[in-house]
């Protein structure tokens, strides 16, 4: 079975953080997750259908990694959300401001 690693809310780092929302591809898989409130699989938040499954594997690792989302499984498929109440207790209002400003 798969163990996911998902570090406790003390231990997100502003700098993880802001490393895993620096690759453009990992910022709009965010915003996906939080535009639908929900779980999402990690093809359904991917935003381009033609990533490779390795590579995307890769960016949700490091969003997880980071302390940005929380990966579970279900039956084959792993479902993902962000991990929004860690980040605003850590870090206020950084993740709104992250992605208000993202577009421009």
């Amino acid at each position: 079975m798969v163990q996911f690693v998902h570090p406790a809310r003390e231990d997100i780092s502003l700098a993880g953080v802001l490393a895993a929302l620096a690759d453009p591809m990992r910022l709009r898989i965010v915003k996906a997750l939080l535009q639908e409130g929900d779980c999402m699989s990690c093809v359904a938040a991917a935003p381009c259908p033609d990533i490779p499954k390795s590579t995307l594997s890769n960016h949700f690792r490091v969003l997880r990694e980071a302390g940005l989302i929380r990966t579970t499984k279900k039956g084959v498929e792993h479902r993902n959300a962000v991990r929004e109440a860690d980040i605003n207790a850590r870090f206020p209002g950084l993740l709104k401001a992250i992605l208000k400003h993202a577009d421009e």
